[in-house]
Protein backbone atom coordinates (compact mmCIF):
# COMPACT_ATOMS: atom_id res chain seq x y z
CA UNK A 1 0.00 0.00 0.00
CA UNK A 2 1.17 3.26 -1.32
CA UNK A 3 1.20 6.31 1.17
CA UNK A 4 -0.45 9.00 0.04
CA UNK A 5 2.55 11.27 -0.73
CA UNK A 6 5.86 9.91 -2.24
CA UNK A 7 8.94 11.35 -3.37
CA UNK A 8 9.26 10.80 -7.56
CA UNK A 9 12.81 10.71 -9.27
CA UNK A 10 12.18 11.97 -12.71
CA UNK A 11 14.26 9.94 -15.27
CA UNK A 12 15.06 10.85 -19.08
CA UNK A 13 15.74 7.02 -19.92
CA UNK A 14 14.38 4.01 -17.92
CA UNK A 15 17.43 2.06 -16.03
CA UNK A 16 17.82 0.57 -13.02
CA UNK A 17 19.99 0.09 -10.94
CA UNK A 18 20.60 3.92 -10.03
CA UNK A 19 23.69 6.20 -9.46
CA UNK A 20 21.96 9.18 -7.79
CA UNK A 21 24.44 12.27 -8.02
CA UNK A 22 22.73 15.36 -8.31
CA UNK A 23 22.29 17.13 -4.63
CA UNK A 24 18.47 17.30 -4.76
CA UNK A 25 18.28 13.81 -5.11
CA UNK A 26 21.07 12.68 -2.73
CA UNK A 27 18.89 14.22 -0.10
CA UNK A 28 16.28 12.38 -1.63
CA UNK A 29 17.47 8.88 -1.11
CA UNK A 30 19.02 10.10 2.57
CA UNK A 31 15.30 10.92 3.62
CA UNK A 32 13.82 7.64 1.59
CA UNK A 33 16.61 5.76 3.43
CA UNK A 34 15.54 7.32 7.31
CA UNK A 35 11.88 7.32 6.29
CA UNK A 36 10.33 4.16 4.47
CA UNK A 37 12.41 3.66 1.65
CA UNK A 38 10.17 3.74 -1.16
CA UNK A 39 10.56 6.29 -4.40
CA UNK A 40 8.22 7.05 -7.61
CA UNK A 41 9.75 6.49 -10.90
CA UNK A 42 8.63 8.68 -13.33
CA UNK A 43 9.29 9.41 -17.31
CA UNK A 44 10.22 12.95 -18.22
CA UNK A 45 8.26 14.30 -21.53
CA UNK A 46 10.43 15.11 -24.74
CA UNK A 47 11.54 18.40 -24.50
CA UNK A 48 12.83 18.07 -20.78
CA UNK A 49 16.11 19.08 -21.54
CA UNK A 50 15.62 23.28 -21.55
CA UNK A 51 14.00 22.97 -17.69
CA UNK A 52 15.29 19.94 -16.18
CA UNK A 53 16.88 21.63 -13.56
CA UNK A 54 13.59 22.66 -12.48
CA UNK A 55 10.12 20.60 -12.62
CA UNK A 56 10.32 19.75 -16.16
CA UNK A 57 6.92 18.11 -17.33
CA UNK A 58 6.76 14.09 -16.73
CA UNK A 59 4.07 11.21 -17.56
CA UNK A 60 1.28 10.98 -15.00
CA UNK A 61 1.20 7.32 -14.68
CA UNK A 62 4.84 5.68 -12.60
CA UNK A 63 6.00 2.99 -10.58
CA UNK A 64 6.71 3.16 -7.03
CA UNK A 65 10.02 1.04 -5.44
CA UNK A 66 11.40 0.49 -2.31
CA UNK A 67 14.83 0.40 -1.79
CA UNK A 68 16.17 -2.96 -1.38
CA UNK A 69 20.29 -1.57 -1.44
CA UNK A 70 21.75 1.31 -1.19
CA UNK A 71 25.69 2.23 -1.00
CA UNK A 72 26.60 5.52 -0.40
CA UNK A 73 29.65 7.25 -1.48
CA UNK A 74 32.37 9.24 -0.20
CA UNK A 75 31.40 12.05 -2.34
CA UNK A 76 27.66 11.99 -0.60
CA UNK A 77 26.16 10.08 -4.24
CA UNK A 78 24.50 7.06 -3.60
CA UNK A 79 24.41 3.52 -5.80
CA UNK A 80 20.90 2.18 -4.86
CA UNK A 81 18.64 -0.83 -6.16
CA UNK A 82 14.52 -0.51 -6.13
CA UNK A 83 12.49 -3.12 -6.17
CA UNK A 84 9.04 -2.52 -7.77
CA UNK A 85 6.07 -2.52 -6.19
CA UNK A 86 3.09 -1.07 -7.86
CA UNK A 87 2.00 1.44 -10.44
CA UNK A 88 0.47 5.00 -9.55
CA UNK A 89 -0.89 8.03 -10.81
CA UNK A 90 0.17 11.23 -10.04
CA UNK A 91 -2.64 13.79 -8.94
CA UNK A 92 -0.91 16.88 -8.36
CA UNK A 93 3.08 18.32 -6.60
CA UNK A 94 4.37 19.41 -3.64
CA UNK A 95 6.72 22.02 -3.79
CA UNK A 96 8.05 22.55 -0.98
CA UNK A 97 10.91 20.67 -0.91
CA UNK A 98 14.81 21.41 -3.08
CA UNK A 99 13.59 17.24 -4.86
CA UNK A 100 9.81 16.33 -6.25
CA UNK A 101 7.29 15.15 -4.42
CA UNK A 102 4.18 13.94 -5.85
CA UNK A 103 0.32 13.18 -4.17
CA UNK A 104 -0.09 9.99 -5.67
CA UNK A 105 -3.01 6.93 -5.62
CA UNK A 106 -2.35 3.66 -6.94
CA UNK A 107 -3.60 2.02 -10.17
CA UNK A 108 -4.97 -1.57 -9.23
CA UNK A 109 -5.12 -3.96 -12.35
CA UNK A 110 -7.42 -6.79 -12.94
CA UNK A 111 -6.69 -9.87 -11.60
CA UNK A 112 -4.60 -12.17 -13.23
CA UNK A 113 -7.47 -15.32 -12.24
CA UNK A 114 -10.05 -13.10 -14.35
CA UNK A 115 -7.62 -13.47 -18.10
CA UNK A 116 -5.87 -16.50 -17.14
CA UNK A 117 -6.78 -18.66 -20.47
CA UNK A 118 -5.92 -16.06 -22.59
CA UNK A 119 -2.79 -15.59 -20.43
CA UNK A 120 -1.56 -18.84 -21.82
CA UNK A 121 -2.49 -18.11 -25.42
CA UNK A 122 -0.67 -14.32 -25.31
CA UNK A 123 2.04 -16.66 -22.95
CA UNK A 124 2.54 -18.99 -26.07
CA UNK A 125 2.49 -16.25 -28.74
CA UNK A 126 4.90 -13.95 -26.80
CA UNK A 127 7.59 -16.95 -25.97
CA UNK A 128 7.65 -17.95 -30.12
CA UNK A 129 8.67 -14.49 -30.78
CA UNK A 130 11.23 -14.25 -28.35
CA UNK A 131 12.86 -17.95 -28.69
CA UNK A 132 11.47 -19.78 -32.17
CA UNK A 133 11.73 -23.76 -32.02
CA UNK A 134 12.66 -25.81 -34.83
CA UNK A 135 9.91 -27.06 -36.76
CA UNK A 136 8.08 -30.03 -34.96
CA UNK A 137 9.33 -29.05 -31.44
CA UNK A 138 6.88 -28.20 -28.79
CA UNK A 139 8.89 -27.91 -25.77
CA UNK A 140 8.46 -24.89 -23.25
CA UNK A 141 10.36 -22.04 -24.25
CA UNK A 142 11.16 -20.13 -21.09
CA UNK A 143 11.10 -21.84 -17.44
CA UNK A 144 7.27 -22.48 -16.67
CA UNK A 145 7.36 -21.83 -13.23
CA UNK A 146 8.40 -18.38 -14.12
CA UNK A 147 4.82 -16.16 -13.06
CA UNK A 148 3.22 -14.50 -15.89
CA UNK A 149 3.41 -11.03 -14.13
CA UNK A 150 7.26 -11.35 -13.60
CA UNK A 151 8.08 -12.82 -16.95
CA UNK A 152 6.03 -10.48 -18.76
CA UNK A 153 7.02 -6.98 -16.50
CA UNK A 154 10.80 -8.07 -16.82
CA UNK A 155 10.40 -8.05 -20.38
CA UNK A 156 9.07 -4.48 -20.50
CA UNK A 157 11.27 -3.41 -18.23
CA UNK A 158 14.38 -4.32 -19.92
CA UNK A 159 14.18 -5.17 -23.60
CA UNK A 160 15.71 -2.65 -25.43
CA UNK A 161 12.42 -0.67 -26.46
CA UNK A 162 12.24 3.49 -26.75
CA UNK A 163 11.41 5.08 -23.40
CA UNK A 164 8.07 6.11 -24.76
CA UNK A 165 7.28 2.53 -25.81
CA UNK A 166 8.30 1.32 -22.39
CA UNK A 167 6.22 4.27 -20.82
CA UNK A 168 3.33 2.91 -22.80
CA UNK A 169 3.35 -0.36 -21.57
CA UNK A 170 3.62 0.74 -18.24
CA UNK A 171 0.21 2.19 -18.73
CA UNK A 172 -1.73 -0.84 -20.45
CA UNK A 173 -4.40 -1.52 -18.01
CA UNK A 174 -3.59 -5.13 -16.46
CA UNK A 175 -0.94 -7.70 -17.60
CA UNK A 176 -2.78 -9.56 -20.40
CA UNK A 177 -3.11 -6.33 -22.68
CA UNK A 178 0.55 -5.29 -21.47
CA UNK A 179 1.40 -8.74 -23.33
CA UNK A 180 -0.35 -8.00 -26.35
CA UNK A 181 1.02 -4.90 -26.62
CA UNK A 182 4.63 -6.23 -26.07
CA UNK A 183 3.62 -8.84 -28.48
CA UNK A 184 2.75 -5.92 -31.06
CA UNK A 185 6.26 -4.29 -30.25
CA UNK A 186 7.92 -7.07 -31.04
CA UNK A 187 6.05 -8.34 -34.26
CA UNK A 188 6.92 -4.71 -35.69
CA UNK A 189 10.88 -4.92 -34.79
CA UNK A 190 10.41 -8.52 -36.55
CA UNK A 191 8.83 -6.77 -39.45
CA UNK A 192 11.42 -3.89 -39.52
CA UNK A 193 14.16 -6.37 -39.37
CA UNK A 194 13.03 -8.46 -42.76
CA UNK A 195 12.67 -5.29 -44.52
CA UNK A 196 15.19 -2.17 -44.41
CA UNK A 197 12.73 0.21 -45.32
CA UNK A 198 15.62 3.04 -44.66
CA UNK A 199 17.03 2.08 -47.59
CA UNK A 200 13.91 1.96 -49.91
CA UNK A 201 13.47 5.38 -49.52
CA UNK A 202 17.30 6.45 -50.25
Amino acid sequence: MLPPTIPIFPLPNVFLPLHIFEPRYRQMIDDALRGDRIVGMVLLRPGWEPTYNDRPAIYPVGCAGVITHSERLSDGRFNIVLRGMEKFRVTAEDNALPYRMAHVESVREPAPESFHDEMQGARRRLESLLMPQPLGRSEPRMPAAMPDEELVNALAQYMEFEPVEKQALLEREGLLERCRSLIELLEMKVIVARHPWDKLVN
